[in-house]
Formats: structure tokens, C-alpha cells, sequence
């Protein structure tokens, strides 16, 4: 059963966190909150049994995913979810040729009693990496010497790369972040992500995706050295790129140019996927029913923003009809109205698990917490440890 205990802090923990790689803690947590963005002043634990349940729940999820993106390239739904009409073959394509894909994170509502439930599917640009990833590691490290952790994830990104390898075109992998980054989350996210690949024995640069060029003589994009690339990660989001000016000459170079996060997951990393889910699994026990377009039949919901991000442009009807909206400029794109299922409330936080993916496989779990109804950037994260 989950349970969530307090406990010392360690001296000087800033310094400690700072140091595994988690600069952006302070940035990223909006100053005139008393909570730090990183409070290990707090735990969640989990029995092992329990851990194993959510890992095939996690696994069947994402299979079920695959096989939504392979419902919406059959049917040709594209425009249900906003894509525009010139990148949906794109998407076909890439998907036909099973482009290769890397992480992503599925956020679930989970009470410890009934089955867990899916909230939304992070599949392109998934964060949170580093602190599930390394630090709460080493926090467990430090506090539970003898503890255990659902957390595999640097091996299997590690192995994951080492998978890829082959399947990329020979020469240097490009690791791109976004100089629009305010917080420096996504540079230090695409930093860490770059390192694992290095384990695994690639070789890589990093470049901002401003300084990405098109040399118009050879045809091909090229970095600040002129050198050639041949493969990129990218921690941006698929529906801005495509908006680029380089745009369409990314999607026109995708067979010889793949870039990680591939196109096809501009389907998954889109919010009208639940509603493909629900309408191929009725009654599915780990999902919300969920509607394009209206709330249907349902009576209180949370209508989504196909592409919205960090809780943003959010309304939420709850049960007793109270109409709740959270800030933001999405939604222009559309709606998806998703079931209102409330978060478990532990000591007046309530918890959402944020369960990873690496490849095809379950790899580990981090906890945002929030006072309110939506995990937003005024969430923290909390460690966790698996009772042993």
C-alpha cells in the first residue's frame, strides 16, 4: 500500500542536488512558493508487489498507444487531432517504417487500492528526467542505504541508445535544445540525455536548434562547424518544428535525417489521443472515458487543450459543479473533455506518478505533488523508495 512519511533533510542539500545536475530546481519553482521544487522533506513508499502491478500497467498502456497510432494512420484522423493536412503523410511514413523512438512518460492518478488511471501520455518532450532519473537515486542512496527503488531508468536509457545505434546513420548524433529555454530545464534534460548516449558509445555534439542551418549547395542541414547532420535529438515539440521555416525540409529529409523523438509521435503527444483510447478500449480499467470535441455524457470533466502543457488553459467541472480554470494560451487546436478523477490527498497534497517508459519497457516513477486539482509548475517533486 503506498504511504507517504516525512523525514530529516540532509545538510546542505541545495549544494547536493545542485552538484548531481539539478540546476534548474530553483527556476523552475516560482519564487513566492515556501515549498522547494525539490522537497525530500517528504517520501512515498511502495511495496514491491505494488511497484509490479504498475509496471504492466504502464507497459500495457503504452502497447495500447501503439496501437492507437496505427488506428489513427489507418483511418486517416489526422485532422481530429489538429495535424495539418500537408504533415499527416509525414507521420504515415514515419510510423510505416517504425522510425525509432526513445523515452516518454505516462502521468497516472493512483490511490494505492483502485486500479491506477491514465491522465495523459508524455510522449515527445517528456521532463522530470533528471530528478527521477539521478537525484532522488542518490537521495535513496544517502537516506536508505539498504532501500530499493523503482528506477531503472539511466541502464535502460543507456541500453536503449546502444539499441538505436545501429539504426542511425553513421557519423556525429546531434543532442538540440531551445535557446527559448528560460529555466534551463530542457538544456540540462537534453545534457543528461546526451551523456547516456555517450555511454553507450555514441558520439555526440550539442546545438542550440537556432543554430541549426540549411546549406543550400549540398542540401543537407549542417551545425556552427558547417559538419553535416545525420541525426538529431531534439527536446522540442514536434507541432512547433513542423511551424518552423525549416519546417517542411525537416519532414522532406526525415528517411536520411531522423530525428528522436520521431514525427509519429506527434499522434501520441497529442491530448485527443485519450479519447482514441477510450473510444478503442470502453471501460478500460486504467483509463478516463474522454471525448473530442464536447463533454458528452459526462457531468463533471477536465477539457484539455489538445496541445497544451503544464496544466495550462485547463476547465474543470467537479461534481459539485464548481467551474475551475487555470491560465494559458492553449486551445485554439481544440479540446479534449477527459473524466474528472480527483487526486488522492495525502496530509492536503495530492500526488500524480509520473511512470517511465525507455524503449518499450516500464523503467521507474517520479511524484509530483500539488495543494490543488492540477499537477502545474507550482508542483513539487518528492522521492520515493520501495519498502524492503
Amino acid at each position: 500500500m503506498i504511504r507517504r512519511s516525512g523525514g530529516a533533510v540532509r545538510p546542505d542539500w541545495e549544494r547536493i542536488v545542485e552538484s548531481q545536475g539539478l540546476g534548474f530546481h530553483r527556476a523552475v519553482h516560482p519564487g513566492h512558493l515556501s515549498r522547494p521544487y525539490w522537497d525530500e522533506s517528504v517520501h512515498y513508499e511502495f511495496e514491491m508487489e505494488e511497484v509490479l502491478r504498475l509496471e504492466a500497467v504502464v507497459e500495457e498502456l503504452h502497447r495500447m498507444c501503439l496501437e492507437a497510432v496505427d488506428h489513427v494512420v489507418a483511418e486517416d484522423r489526422f485532422a481530429e487531432l489538429g495535424i495539418p493536412d500537408w504533415v499527416a503523410p509525414s507521420i504515415r511514413a514515419s510510423w510505416q517504417r517504425r522510425d525509432p523512438h526513445l523515452y516518454g512518460r505516462f502521468d497516472l492518478v493512483y490511490d494505492g487500492s483502485a486500479p491506477p488511471k491514465m491522465l495523459e501520455y508524455n510522449a515527445d518532450t517528456p521532463t522530470c528526467l533528471v530528478e527521477s532519473a539521478i537525484i532522488q537515486w542518490h537521495w535513496m542512496r544517502d537516506r536508505f542505504p539498504d532501500g530499493d527503488q523503482w528506477n531503472s531508468l539511466h541502464e535502460r536509457l543507456v541500453d536503449r541508445w546502444a539499441e538505436l545505434g545501429p539504426r542511425l546513420p553513421s557519423g556525429t548524433l546531434h543532442f538540440a535544445w531551445t535557446n527559448e529555454d528560460e529555466t534551463g530545464e530542457e538544456a540540462l534534460t537534453t545534457a543528461y540525455l546526451q551523456e547516456t548516449a555517450e555511454q553507450a558509445g555514441l558520439p555526440t555534439v550539442e546545438i542550440a536548434l537556432e543554430d541549426i542551418g540549411w546549406d543550400y549547395a549540398a542540401r543537407e542541414f549542417v551545425d556552427l562547424e558547417e559538419r553535416a547532420i545525420t541525426a538529431v535529438f531534439k527536446l522540442y515539440p514536434w507541432e512547433w518544428l513542423v511551424k518552423d521555416r525549416f519546417g517542411p525540409l525537416i519532414l522532406q529529409h526525415l528517411q536520411t535525417l531522423p530525428w528522436i523523438e520521431p514525427v509519429w509521435k506527434m499522434v501520441l503527444s497529442n491530448k485527443a489521443i485519450l479519447a482514441i483510447l477510450w473510444e478503442m478500449y470502453p471501460d478500460h480499467p486504467n483509463l478516463l472515458p474522454a471525448y473530442l470535441g464536447d463533454p458528452g455524457p459526462l457531468e463533471s470533466y477536465v477539457a484539455k487543450p489538445l496541445l497544451g502543457r503544464e496544466g495550462a488553459s485547463m476547465r474543470i467541472v467537479t461534481p459539485h459543479g464548481e467551474l475551475v480554470r487555470t491560465p494559458g494560451d492553449y486551445g485554439a487546436e481544440g479540446y479534449v473533455f477527459q473524466d474528472f478523477h480527483p487526486l488522492p490527498e495525502h496530509d492536503g497534497q495530492h500526488p500524480t506518478l509520473g511512470t517511465w517508459v525507455v524503449g518499450d519497457e516500464a523503467a521507474g516513477l517520479g511524484i509530483r505533488e500539488t495543494t490543488g486539482l492540477i499537477t502545474d509548475d507550482t508542483s513539487s517533486f518528492v522521492p520515493h523508495v520501495i519498502r524492503v
